[in-house]
């Protein structure tokens, strides 16, 4: 495979603002080891997220994008949110849960959304470690590195997390299966990770599109939100999540005919948050 990591655009932010797309990739690495199909391990995907925001890029705003599958590694999940029921023997670095490994959902994924196991058994804490080290590592020393950089230019850096959500609820989804979600959710933490203005400002400009826009519900940011925040110092950052279902068939993980539309709709939006920083 490629390297893990890839930044579009420019290498350095030309505006104040800096986009990442953690859970797009597909390059599936050699030792994954899984025994269900590929197309199964995309269930986690959020397809084609790293293109629809390519507008970002043309504005001056690098994109950083993962490239491996989320089941394999989530950069999504602090390093220390293992599931201890996946691996073998004792784990000898930070333990830090988050409660996603009840699910199978933790740094390293144990089962898949329908709940059945990806492994045949137990992965190595050797393994494990491999994988902070070769992926985890590289692409929080990538975001960390463009956020300093724009902050350290303008005093200042809005970070946009960009994904894409199931169009009814799964199995092992908070919001209970089947519920059907709306076509935004803006996450902010409940308030804490960016300045509350800038995600009503999103939230107005999505509204007035026509979208359907929710507010930290059912999502309201994990790990690569909470992590670079401080609305204080200048640091906002926003999670925004998209319905797939206004530019995909999630059955056959194929482009329809709204993806253009929404390509679109989302470089006017990033538009409109450069005026708006």
């Amino acid at each position: 495979m490629r390297g893990p990591i890839e930044v579009r655009g420019p290498a350095a932010a030309a505006i104040p603002l800096v986009l990442d797309s953690p859970h797009s990739g597909r390059d599936f690495p050699a030792d994954f080891g899984a025994v269900v199909s590929e197309a199964d391990l995309r269930d986690g995907e959020d397809s084609f997220v790293d293109e629809l925001y390519a507008g970002g890029p043309e504005l001056g705003a690098p994109l950083l994008a993962a490239l491996w599958p989320r089941t394999y590694l989530d950069p999504n999940r602090h390093a220390g949110d293992v599931d201890l029921d996946l691996i073998e023997g004792e784990w000898p670095g930070e333990y830090r849960p988050s409660g996603k490994a009840k699910v199978g959902k933790a740094l390293i994924w144990r089962t898949l959304e329908d709940g059945r196991p990806i492994y045949a058994g137990k992965l190595s804490v050797e393994k494990v470690q491999q994988r902070i080290r070769g992926f985890h590592a590289p692409y929080h020393a990538a975001i960390q590195e463009l956020l300093n950089a724009a902050h350290a230019r303008f005093g200042r850096v809005y970070h946009v997390n960009c994904h894409s959500m199931r169009a009814v609820a799964g199995e092992q989804s908070e919001d209970g299966a089947g519920s059907a979600r709306a076509d935004f959710v803006l996450g902010d933490r409940d308030g804490t990770s960016c300045d509350p203005r800038f995600t009503e400002f999103v939230r107005a400009a999505l509204a007035g599109m026509g979208y359907c826009v929710k507010v930290n519900d059912p999502y309201k940011g994990v790990e690569l939100v909470r992590a670079y925040s401080n609305p204080q110092a200048g640091r906002h950052s926003l999670q925004i999540e998209i319905n797939k279902r206004l530019y995909m068939d999630e059955a056959t993980l194929q482009k329809t005919s709204g993806f253009a539309t929404l390509q679109k709709n989302l470089s006017s939006l990033l538009a409109e948050i450069r005026a708006f920083i």
